[in-house]
């Protein structure tokens, strides 16, 4: 609640091993990084390292929605009160 919710998507292997959703909580807790910043973090540089690929939705305590992948695509959607935003490709 501290920092942020998260829900991963792709080979749950090393999303599992690589504990990326702690880890962007502990990036936004410890390092000051926002929401969208750590999730880049987590999926550009540390998820391809062990093979990893796929892509994260999350919303940090303030409400502010971050979708970010590795993949060639990923459905994803967000909605709001100023907008809604559905995609699959980058």
């Amino acid at each position: 609640n501290k920092t942020c919710a998260i829900s991963c998507t792709g080979h749950g292997e090393p999303f599992i091993r690589a504990v990326t959703a702690y880890d962007v909580s502990c990036l936004m807790e410890y390092k000051g990084l926002s929401l969208q910043e750590a999730m880049g973090m987590v999926v550009y540089e540390k998820l391809p390292k062990i093979e990893g690929e796929g892509g994260m939705i999350g919303v940090d305590a303030l409400g502010n929605a971050a979708m970010v992948f590795n993949s060639e695509g990923m459905y994803r959607g967000v909605r709001n009160e100023e907008k809604m935003e559905t995609a699959i490709y980058k």
